[in-house]
């Protein structure tokens, strides 16, 4: 890719973005900022978990982003009986009595863990090592998944029964946490108008493995001021109770807060969201727009809270109140 400059690559990463989002609004009706905070996760580096009632179009979502973005891409259904292997791959004995190892589904660009917490926590870990690591390691052997690499998994509201709960560190491996609500009347109005007609829809490809992590790598080069960094980590630090810098309402509602991986997510998603805006820098704005899809799985409430009927989102309004 060809620019005289960083701004002039920036330019055209918000123009691509916007030829991104006409793309896949052709397919997906509405759900405009679920498709953003996904294609910020996805330049920020990061993995985007989503969480909804069935048939609300979040495999479809994946789908087509997958398309729009020229990439490989796999789904694996999570269920209670899949094994790590059936994830990663299995080694085989082939025709000449040699081992070979046989790579499983995750051996993609995207991959759609679709209804992540149906499955046993040791099937959830095997994509522990491949979202953090970006390699897998079999029989002794590691071998490094292809760039880019992004996690989508999708989850029902964990009330649902049959389900197993996602243990924190798998929590937190997920840069964002994107509630998705039902359609309004129109828009579904239009979805079903699209989806009972013989009407098809050809996906352009806008860009291929190479821009992306080439936009993956100038998102890391746009300059932050130390005071949107400092209200980060500050946003982040009154989320701990008991510590020096909690919030009131911390102490009150929050059992435990969010980690450092928090504070580094949101000033590299401050950063795209930024870039996508047209600016060249991020400001206070940039963090606050993405600090609920970054700390909603990362904050506990105690039992006062969801005695009260407090929820996350509530609390972290009142955590990013100047």
């Amino acid at each position: 890719m060809n620019h005289k400059s960083d701004v002039e690559a920036l330019d055209n990463f918000a123009e691509k973005y916007k030829n991104l989002n006409d793309e896949i609004s052709k397919i997906i009706i509405g759900q405009h900022d679920v498709i953003k905070n996904v294609l910020i996760s996805i330049f920020s580096r990061g993995h985007c978990l989503l969480i909804g009632v069935p048939g609300l179009a979040k495999t479809l979502l994946v789908n087509t982003i997958a398309k729009t973005l020229g990439l490989k891409y796999s789904r694996i259904q999570f269920t209670p009986d899949l094994m790590p292997s059936d994830i990663i791959g299995t080694e085989i004995l082939d025709e000449n009595r040699k081992f070979r190892f046989v790579k499983g589904p995750v051996f993609a660009n995207i991959i759609l863990a679709d209804e992540i917490n149906r499955t046993p926590p040791k099937t959830q870990s095997a994509l522990l090592e491949a979202m953090q690591e970006r390699s897998v390691t079999a029989a002794g052997k590691t071998y490094i998944l292809d760039d880019p690499f992004f996690v989508l998994a999708t989850q029902n509201p964990i009330e649902q029964e049959g389900t197993y709960p996602l243990p924190e560190a798998q929590l937190d491996r997920f840069m964002f946490n994107v509630n998705l609500d039902y359609p309004t009347f129109s828009q579904e109005v239009t979805v079903v108008k699209n989806t009972t007609s013989d009407l098809e829809t050809k996906l352009n490809t806008i860009l291929d493995a190479k821009e992306i992590t080439f936009f993956q790598n100038l998102i890391r080069k746009v300059p932050v001021t130390n005071n949107v960094i400092e209200y980060a980590v500050d946003l982040v630090s009154k989320t701990r109770p008991e510590t020096e810098k909690s919030h009131s309402w911390a102490n009150e509602y929050i059992k435990w807060g969010a980690g450092p991986r928090a504070s580094q997510y949101l000033i590299i998603g401050a950063k795209c969201n930024a870039a996508l805006n047209g600016k060249y820098s991020p400001d206070i704005e940039d963090v606050n727009v993405i600090a609920y899809s970054v700390l909603r799985h990362r904050i506990v409430r105690n039992f006062k809270a969801e005695a009260e009927g407090i929820k996350t989102d509530d609390i972290i309004a009142k955590l990013s109140e100047q």
